[in-house]
């Protein structure tokens, strides 16, 4: 008889591309223009990696459903995704309601943001059968937090007292899976986008200048 297969879910942790209100660290430098456009493109750029992935259920969590429609209602049926309302004073609470809601069905959940140009479904496959075996998966950030968390159960402690924003949110999140006694695993070190600098890891993202009409001056 063959083993019932594991469900997989993978939750896109995401923010309603709004311009002046994503990538707002990018914004001093590139506008508020060209800072939403790179945010639109990673935020695509992820949902293409995702749809890859063989998993039973994708689920787009997005800050603020009410306005959906700036993300693209056709995006929702072109990669196949369930969307849901993050809910949560704080970064932690809302991943930890997420992970609530998913594992009430799924053995497994993957969840990852938007601003890791390096995913890719070996990478995110990975996590998953991480999780055959142990508690809790992790991708860390070279900035020193993380790209990736993935549980196959959820406690509200593992996401307290983390320094969100800070290159300590790696350090504090393995103290809680020791304090809750779980098992984990490590994945590879990715870079992601936060600040302009980290865009010449990724010089693809740049915006480009805009060509000059044929007899225009350059200076």
């Amino acid at each position: 008889m063959t083993a019932p297969q594991h469900r997989r879910h993978l939750l896109i942790f995401a923010r309603n591309p709004t311009p002046g209100q994503v990538k707002t660290r990018l914004i001093p430098t590139l506008g508020v223009e060209s800072a939403t456009a790179i945010y639109r493109r990673m935020l695509h750029d992820t949902l293409v990696t995702c749809s890859a992935l063989e998993v039973q259920q994708r689920e787009l969590w997005l800050d603020r459903v009410a306005v959906a429609p700036d993300a693209g209602t056709a995006m929702l049926d072109s990669f196949d995704l369930s969307l849901h309302q993050q809910s949560g004073q704080d970064l932690g609470l809302r991943m930890h309601h997420a992970f609530a809601s998913s594992l009430q069905t799924a053995d497994s959940a993957v969840l990852i943001g938007t601003d890791c140009p390096e995913y890719d479904p070996p990478y995110l496959h990975a996590a998953f059968e991480v999780l055959e075996q142990e508690d809790a998966v992790l991708g860390p950030a070279a900035d020193g937090g993380y790209v990736l968390i993935g549980l196959r159960k959820t406690d509200c402690t593992l996401f307290r007292d983390i320094p969100w924003g800070t290159d300590g949110v790696l350090a504090a999140t393995r103290r809680q899976l020791q304090r809750l006694h779980w098992t984990w695993s490590e994945l590879p070190v990715r870079h992601d986008v936060d600040v302009p600098a980290d865009l010449d890891r990724f010089p693809h993202l740049r915006p480009q200048p805009l060509e000059q009409p044929p007899g225009r001056s350059q200076e």
